[in-house]
């Protein structure tokens, strides 16, 4: 007889505000839905002049040349930098199906832009399912490329390149990093894995576990691999750098950063990752939100868990980058 997993129990204080947020959130129940999830997720994008009102932080909106035409980007640097920075290549989230590089996201990296004097390169790759696996990744992966020859443009330190994501883009930052080592690419200096979307296969514990939760459950995590993967999703044949996951070497990467909440679907292919890397000899900073759902702090960002999140996430940027 299967195994039956208990739900585990939600944070008080994210738990009030995933229900403040239940009437107006749309669940990815059916791909039908991924058009109205596209909508309001367009309609939370933010303004530029956001970033740039107090002076603080340089903005500019480029289009980056990739393999099937531009893929659009915002690039931030903090004003007042008079060297060479380093810089961090950032990949939104949306389950492989939104765009979003406009999103709340912005105002993060404006935060690690100030703190760290950081710039960044946040990136719209194609997404699914119009533009199926490897169109996202290689969208990423030339992203990367391009950050590094126009370097000496933006003000951009080589030697500190790093790539980063959240869900979606967690799972595609690992990506990259695995092309990047693969194709002998650009080196990176650190990865920044939040709370990423890494395994097709969706038959974890936690998959189990958290089903139903609609908050980016086991339902929606199956329609997004699917529109990313087709009739490959949990085969034996889907390539590591669209599921991190399958990949069977993980030596030779990057350090890392990676969290994940405990009451979320993918919590256990996360801490399966987190540890496979350290076996293989890379350099790994795991954290593990107890009571915490997918994407908890863009949903309640004043709560106590995210603000430790956030605080956790700049304090490993800061030791990596000295």
């Amino acid at each position: 007889m299967a195994v039956r997993y208990p739900p585990l129990p939600i944070d008080p204080e994210l738990a009030a505000a995933l229900e403040l947020s239940r009437e107006e959130r749309i669940a990815l129940d059916s791909p039908e839905k991924i058009p109205a999830m596209r909508a309001s997720m367009m309609a939370r994008q933010i303004e530029l002049s956001v970033l740039t009102a107090d002076g603080a932080l340089t903005v500019s909106e480029v289009d980056i040349e990739g393999p099937r035409g531009p893929i659009p980007a915002v690039i931030g640097r903090p004003a007042g930098a008079t060297t060479d920075v380093p810089v961090l290549l950032w990949l939104h989230g949306g389950g492989m199906v939104l765009h979003g590089h406009k999103g709340r996201d912005l105002v993060v990296l404006k935060e690690y832009a100030l703190e760290l004097g950081l710039g960044f390169v946040a990136v719209d790759y194609r997404v699914a399912p119009e533009n199926p696996h490897p169109a996202p990744v290689e969208d990423c992966y030339a992203a990367l490329q391009w950050t590094v020859a126009h370097a000496a443009e933006h003000g951009f330190d080589t030697s500190r390149v790093l790539v980063g994501g959240a869900s979606a883009g967690g799972g595609l930052a690992a990506g990259t990093a695995l092309l990047a080592r693969d194709r002998k690419g650009p080196e990176l200096f650190g990865q920044l894995l939040v709370y990423p979307m890494i395994d097709d296969r969706n038959d974890s514990p936690s998959a189990e576990q958290m089903a139903g939760l609609g908050v980016w459950d086991r339902a929606a995590n199956e329609i997004g691999w699917t529109a990313l993967l087709g009739d490959a999703r949990g085969g034996p044949d889907v390539s590591p750098y669209a599921a991190p996951a399958r990949a069977t070497d993980l030596s030779g990467l990057p350090p890392a950063f990676l969290d994940v909440g405990t009451a979320e679907t993918f919590r256990d292919e996360v801490l399966d990752y987190a540890t496979r890397l350290c076996r293989s000899g890379v350099q790994s900073e795991l954290h593990l939100w107890p009571g915490a759902y997918h994407g908890f702090d863009h949903s309640a960002p004043q709560a106590g868990l995210s603000l430790e999140a956030g605080e956790a996430r700049l304090r490993w940027l800061r030791r990596l980058l000295g």
